[in-house]
C-alpha cells in the first residue's frame, strides 16, 4: 500500500477495483463502530476531497429508510459536482456479510438507480479490513 498526501489523491483516479479497495482501506480501514460512509468521485473517477461519514442511519432499510437516504446522497452528489459515489458500510463483525449487510446495500443501490445516482461500489469494513459487496453478493 502506497502513501500519499489528500492533496495527490485527488489526482489518481480510482480506476479499477482494487484501486477503490485500496483507497477505502487507506481511509477507512478495519471497523471500529457502525457507521456508513460516502466517497464522491468526479467524472474521471477521481476522489473529490469530501468524505461523509453517517453514523445513526437507521438499523433497516425499510419504511423509506432507503428512498430517503437516496434523495440527501442526490442532493451532496449534485451540490459537490461528483459524477459518481463509494458507499462503504462500516460495521464491528466479520468479513461474512450479514443479512442486514445485504439488505442496505441492495435497497440503497436500487434507490439510487432510481434516483439516477451512479454508485461505483459498495464495500462492507469489517474487524479485519474491507471487502468488496459484489453484485453477485446481493443476490
Amino acid at each position: 500500500m502506497s502513501t500519499h498526501d489528500a492533496e495527490e489523491l485527488t489526482l489518481l483516479p480510482l480506476d479499477s477495483d482494487a484501486a477503490v479497495q485500496e483507497r477505502v482501506e487507506q481511509l477507512i480501514g478495519a471497523a471500529c463502530r457502525r457507521q456508513w460512509w460516502m466517497l464522491l468521485l468526479d467524472e474521471a473517477d477521481r476522489q473529490l476531497p469530501i468524505i461523509i461519514p453517517m453514523a445513526d442511519y437507521p438499523t433497516t432499510p425499510n419504511g423509506g429508510a432507503a428512498e430517503s437516504l437516496a434523495a440527501r446522497i442526490g442532493e451532496t452528489v449534485e451540490g459537490a459536482g461528483a459524477a459518481r459515489v463509494v458507499f462503504v458500510w462500516e460495521r464491528p463483525g466479520g468479513r461474512r456479510l450479514t443479512h442486514l449487510d445485504r439488505s442496505w446495500a441492495r435497497a440503497l443501490g436500487a434507490s439510487c438507480a432510481a434516483a439516477g445516482i451512479a454508485v461505483r461500489a459498495q464495500l462492507v469494513s469489517h474487524d479485519r479490513g474491507v471487502r468488496w459487496v459484489a453484485p453477485d453478493d446481493l443476490l
